[in-house]
């Protein structure tokens, strides 16, 4: 059998606090974040959801676009991969963590239920349009005519 390997972690939940931008040593932007993420079965007495608090870190861009677009309570989605780092304490105990290194991030809330104004102004707010959904606007111009729709008076001629 091949040797199979992977590495992929999808998660969705919301921030438990503001990410702050950091800069290493060389200057490399970076975040380090929480989230959580709501289990599915609900445990307890009291039948409130448990939640899991995952560790992420972004570097570069991606770090730069968390801390610019997300804040605490701001629901995101994230993809990435499980990283182990070690590190030895200043009391030379030997300490470990497993936290999602983050590529990939998206929106999940619109910017009116994240009460988030996508960096503060209206020129870098974030609109789900500019992905290209399309639109109908009417009649045509001289260089574009207008879309042709046939009207279907009754389902049972439908194709499908």
């Amino acid at each position: 059998m091949a040797n199979f390997n992977l590495n992929k972690v999808i998660l969705g939940g919301r921030l438990t606090a503001d990410p702050e931008l950091k800069m290493t040593q060389s200057n490399v932007p970076v975040t380090s974040f929480t989230i959580a993420v709501n289990k599915r079965s609900r445990s307890g007495d009291d039948g409130q959801p448990q939640a899991d608090f995952i560790d992420c870190v972004a570097w570069r861009e991606r770090a730069e676009f968390i801390t610019r677009y997300f804040h605490r309570g701001s629901s995101i989605c994230i993809e990435g991969s499980l990283q182990k780092r070690t590190w030895t304490d200043q009391q030379g105990q030997k300490r470990y963590t497993v936290e999602v290194v983050v590529d990939n991030t998206h929106f999940v809330d619109s910017r009116a239920e994240s009460g988030n104004t996508y960096g503060g102004s209206q020129q870098s707010s974030y609109t789900p349009d500019t992905y290209g959904a399309p639109s109908y606007t009417g009649g045509g111009s001289a260089n574009t005519p207008a879309p042709r729709f046939e009207e279907i008076s009754d389902d049972d001629d439908l194709p499908f």
